[in-house]
């Protein structure tokens, strides 16, 4: 599909004047009111559980939603997409990765982004309630990826009731994602992510002891050791760069076969290179790649409005 370079996003608020600033203030700062959820807890397949929160106005149309790495569906832009599709006719799902929802899981692994098959989980659980004929699927950052993945590995086998999908900031390859962590002028997502994957990875090995070397967690100070000796370990990865070679989206984006929105800002300061798949986009049916020069990494703010610009755009993309 034709690449979209002239994004409608152009005017962020005056004083976020630069990608940072555009991840960090919406981030800390954006709250939405007025959601209010009903949770369902599932099984999954291999014996664990996922906790479903649910907003429902009566609609035959669901809108599922992917949070992002640490994220879970009390993040402002997973309530955001919750309340603005609900105000336009569709019931929404928003899904809690495992470890997300405010328990830890039962299995000896947590989630990461190429847990595509806990969201085959979450769909089939939808589709089986006969309620809906029409999913639509989008993912925000990490979220967007395990989407990517899915709608790919799928393929011509995807259910008929996924219509189309939507995604933005999002790391369509994982490794040049990863390696954004180490730059300079990033070390505050590397300290906070870190910060919070190691408190869950600690209460992890206090659940399974011969699991992990807790020892070395509190010495691990970058991603790549992280993921080496303690994500890449638990979910059977040889290392880091096993690991993110072997879960990237992009792996799997070129057999996506129905429309799907990518929405990346140039200046996001957590993807590079790969993460903005031109050529791929050119070559699909039905990938639709937008490519704004601003926006920052789960940005897009709009001076004065509620909704952002990325969720705004959702909708157009999705409703019709």
């Amino acid at each position: 599909m034709p690449i979209i370079d002239n994004s409608t996003y152009k005017n962020p608020p005056r004083h976020l004047f630069n990608g940072h600033l555009e991840t960090i203030i919406p981030s800390i700062f954006r709250k939405i009111e007025g959601v209010i959820y009903s949770r369902e807890r599932i099984d999954t397949p291999d014996g664990d559980f996922l906790d479903l929160d649910w907003s429902k106005v009566g609609s035959e149309k669901l809108l599922v939603i992917s949070h992002g790495l640490e994220g879970s569906s009390e993040r402002h832009y997973v309530k955001a997409l919750v309340k603005l599709f609900n105000q336009n006719g569709f019931d929404a799902l928003a899904w809690n990765n495992r470890t997300c929802s405010g328990e830890m899981n039962l299995k000896p692994i947590m989630y990461h982004h190429g847990a595509s098959y806990d969201l085959d989980t979450v769909v089939k659980h939808a589709e089986s309630l006969g309620t809906y004929k029409e999913l639509s699927l989008v993912g925000i950052s990490m979220g967007g990826a395990q989407t990517l993945k899915y709608l790919g590995e799928k393929g011509v086998d995807l259910s008929s009731n996924v219509k189309k999908a939507a995604v933005y900031s999002t790391p369509c390859n994982l490794t040049d994602s990863a390696a954004t962590l180490s730059f300079k002028g990033n070390s505050f997502y590397n300290k906070r992510f870190l910060k919070k994957l190691k408190f869950k990875m600690r209460l992890k090995g206090q659940q399974f002891p011969e699991l992990v070397d807790l020892e070395l967690l509190s010495r691990v100070k970058d991603f790549n050791t992280f993921d080496t000796y303690f994500t890449a370990k638990i979910h059977g990865f040889k290392d880091s760069v096993d690991f993110y070679q072997s879960v990237s989206a992009d792996n799997w984006m070129h057999d996506i076969q129905v429309p799907t929105l990518i929405i990346n800002a140039l200046n996001d300061p957590l993807l590079y290179d790969r993460c903005y798949p031109v050529e791929l986009a050119k070559k699909s049916k039905h990938i639709y790649l937008e490519i704004p020069s601003r926006g920052g990494h789960t940005g897009f703010l709009l001076k004065g409005q509620v909704f952002t610009w990325a969720e705004m755009r959702f909708l157009e993309f999705l409703k019709d």
